[in-house]
């Protein structure tokens, strides 16, 4: 739940803000801010129930704590754990995976967002040509950024999980699962 609530109340007023500034009209931010953060507080969850339904069985503490290890690359402490670290480094490659098909969308947004941008700077008023310019700029450092990040965070979860297959292996051998 509070994963969900993280999500939605975040898109939902970054987008909402966008909207406040450029169009200037606290009913319309009020409208963007509701229907991204019920959209976006329901798909995040969804899509992590969908890529990592083990997820759904574990307590709070352990999730955090298999998530932590496997984004930062490092050994699990806990051997019952090593599973999920397997799990989800799995979980965040399909995610990946799934991003890629979609990158080409990104691509054309960022393509519309910067043809906006000029349109709003030669026509539109200060406050939609700074939100378009800011828009755009994100936009632009998505795409450069992105694609770097999720590689060294792939790297890192490969790390953990070659790292939990050997205590997953090392239990195996000592009898123990």
């Amino acid at each position: 739940m509070s994963r969900a609530v993280g999500a939605g109340l975040a898109a939902g007023v970054f987008f909402g803000a966008f909207v406040l500034v450029e169009a200037n009209s606290w009913a319309a931010a009020g409208v963007v801010f509701v229907v991204l953060s019920l959209f976006y507080g329901t798909r995040v969850p969804r899509r992590m129930d969908r890529i990592w339904p083990a997820a759904k069985d574990m307590n709070r503490a352990d999730r955090a704590t298999v998530v932590r290890a496997t984004r930062s690359g490092e050994a699990i402490g806990d051997p019952r754990l090593a599973p999920s670290v397997v799990a989800y480094a799995g979980a965040l490659r399909r995610a990946a995976e799934e991003d890629r098909l979609r990158r080409w969308v990104v691509l054309l947004v960022t393509a519309f967002a910067l043809a906006l941008a000029v349109y709003d700077t030669v026509l539109g008023s200060t406050g939609e040509s700074v939100a378009s310019w800011l828009v755009a700029v994100l936009l632009l450092a998505d795409l450069m950024w992105w694609p770097r990040s999720r590689a060294r965070l792939l790297v890192r979860a490969d790390r953990a999980e070659a790292s939990a297959r050997r205590v997953m292996d090392a239990g195996c051998a000592t009898g123990d699962s």
